[in-house]
C-alpha cells in the first residue's frame, strides 16, 4: 500500500522494467508518451537503422580473424549495393563471379577443414563488427582435439544461403555462417549462427541449424562456442542438420556426445 503521506506515488512498473529491455510500463504525458521516451524510442530506431546501413570493416575484421591465427578470405555476394541487397534477397544468395572464380581456384579445403567458418554482414553490420571475433575466439579456445578451421570466409552482401555456394565451391564438411539478425528496437547488434551439413546449392533453411541472439545481453560467446561445437560433432556423426538434428546440448557432455542416453534427433 502506497504511504497517503508521500510527495511522489512508486512506479509499479520499475521492477519489471528492470529485468528485461523490453518496453513496458513506459507511462504517459496527458494522451501520449513521456518526452523521455519518445527520444529513446527515436535513438533506438535510428541505431536499428544504421546497424542495416553500415557498411561492413571487414579489412579490420580480417585483421582481428588473423591475430586468432586463422586465415582468411575475402568474397562479395551478387549485391552490387546495399539498397539491391535489401530488394533483391536472391543476389544475396548467390556469389558474384569474381569471388567465385577466387573460392574455384583456390581449391577444396575440405580436406584440411571440418568447419568452415562463414562471417557475413547480412542485416547488422554492427552484430558482425561486435560480436563475430569474440565468437571466432571462444570457438578457437574450445576447440575439440583433431578439428580443424579455417580459412575463414569474410562476406559482404550476404544472405544466410551464401554459405551454401562458398562452401560447396571450397568442399567443405561443414560451414557455418556467423551473420547479422534484423535489428530489433532493443537489441540492434544481435548475430545469429546457421550450421549446415554438406553445404551446396539449393539447401534449405529447414536444412540448417541456428543459434540466435549472440551478444552479451543474449546467448554469450562462450555459451554459443559450446552449443555450436555439440551441434557440430552431432551432425558429424549423424551426416545431416536441420529439423533432424535437435539441441540437446543443455544435457550431454559436449566433447562426447556419443555417450549421451537421449538421441540426437527425435
Amino acid at each position: 500500500m502506497s504511504d497517503p503521506n508521500a510527495l511522489t506515488t512508486p512506479d509499479p512498473w520499475a521492477c519489471l522494467r528492470a529485468l528485461t529491455p523490453a518496453r513496458v510500463g513506459l507511462g504517459r504525458a496527458g494522451s501520449s508518451l513521456p518526452t523521455r521516451e519518445l527520444l529513446a524510442f527515436g535513438a533506438a530506431h535510428a541505431q536499428a537503422r544504421d546497424a542495416v546501413h553500415l557498411p561492413l570493416d571487414a579489412d579490420a575484421l580480417c585483421m582481428q580473424i588473423e591475430t586468432l591465427g586463422l586465415p582468411t578470405l575475402r568474397v562479395r555476394s551478387a549485391a552490387p549495393d546495399r539498397a539491391t541487397y535489401l530488394l533483391r534477397p536472391d543476389l544475396g544468395r548467390r556469389l558474384e563471379r569474381d569471388s567465385a572464380v577466387q573460392l574455384d581456384a583456390h581449391g577444396p579445403a575440405g580436406a584440411e577443414t571440418d568447419l568452415l567458418l562463414v562471417v557475413g554482414d547480412g542485416l547488422s553490420s554492427a552484430a558482425v563488427q561486435r560480436q563475430a571475433v569474440p565468437l571466432i575466439e571462444a570457438l578457437v579456445r574450445q576447440r575439440p582435439d583433431g578439428w580443424r578451421l579455417g580459412p575463414v570466409v569474410i562476406a559482404t552482401q550476404a544472405r544466410v544461403a551464401l554459405g551454401d555456394d562458398i562452401g560447396q565451391r571450397l568442399a567443405a564438411p561443414m560451414v557455418a555462417v556467423l551473420i547479422g539478425e534484423r535489428p530489433g528496437l532493443s537489441s540492434p547488434d544481435s548475430l545469429g549462427v546457421y550450421l549446415t551439413h554438406a553445404p551446396r546449392v539449393g539447401r534449405t533453411d529447414a536444412e540448417r541449424n541456428c543459434l540466435s541472439n549472440v551478444r552479451a545481453e543474449g546467448l554469450q560467446h562462450a555459451e554459443a562456442a559450446r552449443k555450436l561445437w555439440w551441434l557440430v560433432q552431432a551432425a558429424r556423426q549423424l551426416q545431416l542438420t536441420g529439423v533432424g538434428l535437435k539441441d540437446h546440448s543443455d544435457l550431454c557432455d559436449i566433447y562426447h556426445p556419443i555417450l549421451s542416453r537421449r538421441p540426437f534427433h527425435e
